[in-house]
């Protein structure tokens, strides 16, 4: 198959080194039976043409020469780089006059026909001519012909184009430096979906030592991700890589417990070049970690979408002629996209100054987003009877400390969860609290509370910040409120 000529010539073993290595003879030749007339046997014709034969299957380019440097043997690879056939190459002496400049003729016989007394294979690289006039420069490795007597009786020569050769070097090199020095993770996935080589970089993103990561499942190395991973990789194998990169999160097993990480991944489907049909040898994977990355995008648009939040709640307030109703609006805008549940409560009595530890804290509810259904916070508490919090609740807590103050039912079972939620009068689905205090002119005038269920994770320091936010412009309309309306008129 000449598509395979760029594996040159290095696809045999060598006899003497073990390593991979050019073909040729490398031992002394045996002479073959002979018939009473002195005419080869029918095993040693048929010898003859196993040889062709293998000759001519060779994806090498192969010459040999007597000891008179005539030419013995010519197959048809060396006829498709020089384009002289059989029948015009055999039988000439050397290369000079046809193969080879005139000027250069005498030093590439000398150099060829020098390995005939010189141990092991010589390399050499020659410009050689075709029959059409045109120069190939071309790569060599000689190497002597001993006869049965053990002594020199010839050389053969094989040949690749240099740079077909420089292409397979090329090759080789870049693979070796992709596992070896690579500063992305390069995996080399077998037909079964189980890593069969793993680089440095990928070993030390997988928390495992290259060799412990041979062979295993992926779903022994991953802890999530592992099923989208395996159906692209199936994907490859079967309709070939992707046109563009893909990015996966994953969670990660280790010593230290388990990281959640983003990576950008490429894939290339493997075959083997020596087959006639493409025949799968694995999937190339080649990933990145853009964790931070990927983070730090999904904070800036977090960013964004909050800010454009708090201007839209500004404008909104702006127009309500009722400074509470302006409360529960920005409560409305922060609901959306940051927590499922809000509570608004305030001071029965008169605001409490910072350090005012004179009376108990009690808390009216002023409003609620609505259970079950979106919709706009219901004012409720028109009563004005205080909330039954026991000692100790988040809200008192928030209040006391004129600070922020977060709340988690932990790793619980479901039931355990709605109880803890039902103690503290939240809804039954709240598994996560953040109680963000409501001050205005140095003053405490009551808590907002905002609540996520399961399905969403804990309030981080950047939710409390904007829970801060929000809460400032609420304790300012409620201010405001007391201001307009006289003290408790937003109850």
């Amino acid at each position: 198959m000449r598509g395979r000529s760029v594996q040159g010539v290095e696809v045999s073993a060598s006899r003497r080194s073990g390593t991979t290595d050019e073909l040729g003879p490398d031992e002394p030749e045996r002479g073959g039976p002979q018939g009473p007339d002195g005419s080869d046997c029918p095993e040693e014709s048929g010898g003859s043409d196993l040889l062709a034969a293998l000759l001519d299957g060779m994806d090498a380019a192969l010459c040999a020469f007597d000891a008179d440097g005539v030419v013995t043997h010519w197959n048809r690879e060396a006829e498709r780089i020089l384009g002289w056939t059989v029948a015009e190459a055999v039988g000439r002496h050397g290369f000079a006059g046809w193969a080879v400049r005139s000027a250069d003729a005498g030093e590439v016989q000398e150099r060829l026909m020098s390995a005939m007394h010189a141990p092991g294979r010589q390399v050499h690289e020659f410009a050689l001519v075709t029959k059409d006039g045109g120069r190939v420069l071309v790569r060599t490795q000689s190497a002597a012909v001993r006869g049965p007597d053990g002594k020199p009786a010839g050389v053969y020569c094989a040949f690749s184009e240099v740079h077909a050769q420089i292409d397979l070097e090329r090759s080789i090199a870049l693979s070796e430096a992709l596992f070896e020095d690579a500063s992305w993770g390069v995996v080399l996935v077998d037909a079964d979906l189980r890593p069969a080589v793993v680089n440095g970089h990928a070993a030390r993103a997988l928390g495992i030592g290259r060799t412990s990561a041979l062979g295993r499942p992926l779903g022994e190395l991953l802890a999530q991700g592992v099923e989208e991973l395996e159906s692209a990789l199936t994907h490859v194998l079967a309709e070939g890589a992707p046109p563009a990169p893909a990015e996966m999160w994953v969670t990660v097993r280790g010593s230290e417990g388990e990281r959640r990480r983003c990576w950008r991944s490429g894939f290339v489907r493997l075959a083997s070049p020596l087959a006639e049909e493409p025949v799968p040898l694995g999937v190339g994977w080649l990933f990145q970690d853009v964790t931070e990355a990927k983070q730090g995008e999904q904070d800036a648009s977090l960013l964004r979408f909050r800010t454009n939040q708090l201007h839209r709640a500004a404008r909104a307030a702006a127009e309500c002629e009722d400074p509470a109703e302006a409360a529960t609006v920005h409560l409305d805008f922060a609901l959306a996209g940051f927590a499922d549940h809000a509570l608004l409560d305030r001071l029965a009595g008169a605001p409490r100054a910072e350090g005012d530890d004179s009376a108990p804290v009690r808390l009216v509810r002023l409003a609620a987003s609505p259970a079950g259904a979106p919709g706009p916070s219901l004012v409720t508490g028109a009563a004005g009877l205080p909330l039954r919090y026991e000692e100790g609740h988040p809200a008192l807590r928030c209040v006391e400390r004129a600070g922020t103050v977060r709340a988690d039912a932990g790793p619980v079972p479901a039931e355990r969860a709605r109880d803890w939620a039902l103690a503290r009068q939240w809804p039954q689905d709240a598994v996560h609290g953040l109680c963000a205090v409501l001050r205005s002119r140095g003053r405490t005038l009551g808590v907002v509370t905002f609540l996520r269920g399961a399905a969403r994770s804990r309030f981080e320091r950047s939710d409390a910040a904007y829970a801060e936010d929000v809460a400032a412009r609420m304790g300012a309309a409620l201010d405001l409120a007391d201001a307009v309306r006289g003290p408790g008129a937003g109850r």
